[in-house]
């Protein structure tokens, strides 16, 4: 089993919550959001680990915090688990390399999901209405296509997300929180697309999210990871067909080949899916940050 996947806690601090992928831990007035090997498909956190998911992931955020700082604040403080005080030294060797201390925030209800690219359920919402989360798309759109510019679609945050319109973001939050939160995603979308492109990769979609403090918006918690983003390889991209790409795409494949009904619990992965994943989040980090050691 990979080196931290169920969880369970760590000693000596008091867990705020425990997600599918992430634990969040209080800490001397800060929250440690600590990345794990699990891995989620289709709702449900499979038996099986990624190993080093966690800390690529948490290497991922960190890059793509500071480099789109000066874009949006963001939430990150540091990675060092060395600078929290009275951690116990074996929760240091167990969280290292995969933690992040972050500021509180009052994180907004909403995941603020851009698309530079039509797949997935904005692919199904276009083909069955012509618009996704209410933005209308011209014709003759498919499959992988280039949208005109990117747009918001937005979620609503739950067990199962479920897409709104921007309007409705803008009556739950108040229209200038909402618009701030929409220009801060699309700014940094188009930053990281243009540093991604630059290393051979498109960034699809991917999913934010925000919180305030002491009045001010942040970017909170991960950022243009494998895990809420599709990155293709730009070489042989071609629209029109599904695209290969850096993520858990690898693992949906397989348990739909399964036949599994996604209710009763997942199938167990076979050791060559759970190594293929692995490898693709590894080259996907070395290939955006440059080193993934």
């Amino acid at each position: 089993m990979s080196e931290i996947y169920l969880g369970g806690g760590v000693e000596g601090l008091p867990r705020a919550r425990a997600g599918k992928v992430r634990d969040l831990y209080e800490a001397d007035g800060t929250l440690l959001l600590v990345a794990t090997d699990r891995l989620s498909a289709f709702d449900h956190v499979l038996r099986e680990g990624i190993p080093g998911k966690g800390k690529i992931l948490t290497r991922l955020s960190a890059f793509w915090f500071a480099r789109t700082a000066d874009v949006v604040p963001n939430h990150l403080l540091g990675t060092d688990v060395d600078s929290v005080p009275g951690l116990p030294p074996a929760a240091r060797e167990r969280l290292r390399g995969r933690t992040m201390v972050v500021r509180k925030a009052e994180v907004l209800p909403f995941e603020f999901v851009v698309r530079g690219y039509l797949t997935g359920s904005g692919l199904a919402s276009y083909r069955e209405t012509g618009e996704v989360c209410g933005v209308r798309l011209p014709p003759g759109l498919g499959e992988a296509s280039a949208l005109p510019a990117p747009i918001l679609t937005p979620t609503t945050k739950s067990t199962k997300d479920v897409p709104v319109t921007f309007e409705e973001v803008e009556r739950a939050i108040g229209s200038p929180l909402a618009r701030r939160a929409r220009e801060a995603a699309l700014a940094v979308y188009r930053s990281a697309s243009v540093h991604a492109r630059e290393r051979g990769i498109l960034l699809a979609d991917t999913k934010f999210e925000f919180g305030v403090a002491g009045g001010e918006l942040l970017l909170v918690d991960e950022c243009l990871t494998p895990d809420s983003s599709r990155f293709w390889p730009a070489a042989g991209y071609t629209p029109g067909k599904p695209q290969p790409s850096f993520d858990k795409q690898v693992v949906r494949d397989y348990l739909l080949k399964t036949g599994w009904d996604r209710r009763s619990p997942p199938p167990p992965l076979p050791p060559e899916v759970v190594a293929r994943t692995a490898s693709l989040y590894a080259e996907i980090c070395e290939r955006l940050t440059g080193s993934c050691a």
